[in-house]
């Protein structure tokens, strides 16, 4: 295994990206930049920033492109994301978003970006179920819960369900992106970044998957 890559992956909420970022984070030592995770840390620290951002996931939209080509092109000047790389995790949501992150990342570019495919009906049956720490971000599920209680098992935080798990928010948030983040997929297509991976299985088949596919990309 060769460390460093430089990836996006796409799909829709509850297809497991949250946790093969985090994976693939791990196998390429690279960091795993998550900009919902970023964004819920805004609002529970209670800055501007996060106060504006809150009205938006609340109402389960899409914030404006320019707050968030913003957010990310400040992370990728990091010394990390230059020397090694990064998984990206929620961007682009957008056509916009994904111009200009070609041009924020010029001229290193990107490996791949993955549209990790997974039934809608499985999708809506992850997100009714999941479960989530209030401090680290670790995923749960009504069906995997942690070990005691609702405490996490990685940091000991409150493991609760999302204000936005709700069946009202998830079907406005799949809505949302079947009418503005779908057309990302033809438009990497077009560039010939694009390759889609089966979302469905035990993680460690997907995670392999994703490994071999990434890697192919990554070949001189």
């Amino acid at each position: 295994m060769i460390p460093g890559a430089r990836l996006v992956l796409l799909g829709r909420q509850g297809a497991g990206k949250g946790t093969q970022c985090a994976r693939l984070s791990r196998h390429y030592v690279v960091p795993h930049i998550s900009t919902g995770d970023m964004l819920r840390a805004a609002v529970r620290e209670g800055t501007e920033f996060g106060r504006k951002a809150e009205e938006y996931m609340h109402a389960g939209e899409l914030l404006p492109d320019d707050i968030m080509v913003g957010i990310v092109d400040e992370r990728l000047e990091s010394d990390d994301t230059r020397t090694r790389g990064f998984v990206l995790d929620g961007f682009p949501r957008t056509v916009a978003q994904a111009e200009a992150l070609l041009e924020i990342t010029s001229p290193r570019g990107i490996n791949v970006v993955i549209d990790l495919e997974v039934p809608r009906e499985v999708v809506l049956a992850r997100l009714a179920s999941r479960r989530v720490c209030n401090d680290c971000g670790t995923n749960y599920s009504v069906d995997l819960p942690p070990k005691y209680d609702m405490v996490c098992d990685v940091c000991g935080g409150d493991v609760v369900q999302r204000d936005d798990d709700t069946e009202k928010a998830i079907a406005q948030r799949l809505a949302l992106y079947d009418r503005e983040t779908e057309p990302l997929i033809e438009w990497f297509q077009g560039k010939g970044l694009l390759d889609v991976v089966d979302g469905t299985g035990h993680p460690d088949d997907v995670t392999d998957r994703l490994v071999r596919t990434i890697d192919r990309r990554r070949e001189p």
